[in-house]
């Protein structure tokens, strides 16, 4: 008998690609990408730091005396924030809630069955969003003065200067958006599993329930974090759908900062910061969701 002899094995080290001349420009323009992206959210901070006699008297490109966070209190009490906060969320979260269940039926349907008009009614809810919204807004103010409301459901007359009409036009605009992710999304599920199902007796509505919309967790996680951000900035439609000040979202009523003879920047610069930390707490707590579900459905299995 002849002993083979092993050779033991060494742990090879990864090497570090070389350094190329296209591999160095590509990571300065990442760079300066990077920075040109965050220049201005830095810049906010540091305005909302100082106070307004230290940039009228140096100006806003000069290095400040002192930093302070009274910006930030003046912000609070003066734009009543916690008052505009809650009809923000008034608004972003039936307007969220009913544009994921909408559209979760829609693209069920579109993506379980098969229909002539499967291909058609994607194309039509995916062709919203390629509308631009400036476009109607005058008709669909002129069509909102004419819809008269009960008044057990708004205290308006019509669905001018009530939370209902800038909900309905944001599940309107954001459905075409969440019914083409969604039905993506489903169609890598495998079919033998609603067939399963069928075959034991469940209803189609269980089917979707019970069955299909536990399985697309992941990827309604990432949408409710872009919905959620989308619907929380829109300044157009709270400003033009709604007149009174008191029932502004948070976004709009920023401008209840700016005075009559003169602006602080400064105490605006403080505000949208303050405004700007639910969609940060959304994010970071939705993190892992949205990073997995971007991903998830993007290849069919």
């Amino acid at each position: 008998m002849t002993a083979t002899l092993e050779r033991p094995s060494v742990p090879v080290k990864n090497k570090r690609p070389p350094i190329t001349p296209a591999r160095a420009a590509l990571h300065v323009f990442l760079v300066l990408t990077c920075l040109v992206t965050l220049a201005p959210l830095l810049w906010a901070v540091y305005a909302s730091l100082r106070t307004y006699d230290d940039t009228s008297v140096n100006g806003y490109f000069s290095i400040a005396k002192s930093l302070t966070l009274d910006n930030f209190a003046k912000a609070w009490e003066i734009g009543n924030l916690p008052h505009f906060y809650w009809n923000t969320f008034l608004i972003t979260i039936p307007a969220l809630i009913i544009t994921l269940l909408l559209s979760s039926m829609v693209a069920f349907g579109v993506s379980r069955f098969s229909f002539k008009f499967n291909l058609l009614l994607l194309m039509v809810f995916t062709a919203g969003n390629l509308l631009p919204q400036q476009v109607i807004v005058t008709p669909l103010w002129r069509l909102y003065r004419l819809i008269e409301l009960p008044a057990w459901m708004s205290a308006s007359e019509s669905l001018i200067d009530s939370a209902l009409g800038v909900i309905l036009i944001h599940i309107a605009f954001q459905m075409g958006f969440c019914t083409f992710v969604l039905s993506n999304y489903m169609k890598t599920i495998p079919y033998e599993l609603t067939e399963a199902a069928r075959v034991d007796g469940a209803s189609v509505f269980r089917q979707y329930w019970q069955l299909t919309l536990p399985l697309c967790r992941p990827v309604l996680a990432a949408l409710a974090t872009l919905e959620f951000t989308w619907i929380y900035n829109d300044f157009l439609w709270a400003l033009v759908l709604i007149q009174d000040g008191d029932k502004m979202p948070v976004t709009s009523a920023l401008q209840n900062l700016r005075g009559t003879f003169f602006t602080d920047n400064n105490l605006i610069a403080a505000g949208s910061l303050l405004v700007a930390l639910p969609t940060l707490v959304v994010f970071f707590v939705l993190q892992r969701q949205f990073v997995g579900g971007l991903t998830l459905g993007s290849t069919k299995g």
